[in-house]
């Protein structure tokens, strides 16, 4: 699966944001890829003006915030997906 179809598949009508138990592959991808995204923001090797132009950030943040806020409870640790949230934050600033 790639990332479109992870979009497709968290912004369609059938999609549940509040259901953070859930396992789904297009979840776990945004979510990867979000982290990913906001690392290489955050150490200065990806432009968050392009980024910003590229993507919805807190749109899919708002999306899969309740599996990021899920993942880290259920595994105790709060940095998961942090770098993904602190961009979707700078996104609604």
């Amino acid at each position: 699966m790639g990332l479109d179809d992870a979009m497709k598949e968290i912004f369609s009508d059938g999609f549940d944001p509040s259901d953070g138990a859930s396992e789904s592959p297009a979840v776990r991808k945004i979510l990867t890829f979000g982290e990913t995204v906001g690392s290489l923001v955050k150490h200065g090797v990806l432009d968050w003006d392009l980024l910003s132009d590229l993507f919805w950030i807190d749109g899919m943040w708002n999306r899969v915030a309740a599996h990021a806020a899920f993942a880290r409870n259920r595994l105790g640790e709060p940095r998961i997906y942090e770098h993904f949230e602190a961009l979707a934050t700078r996104s609604s600033d």
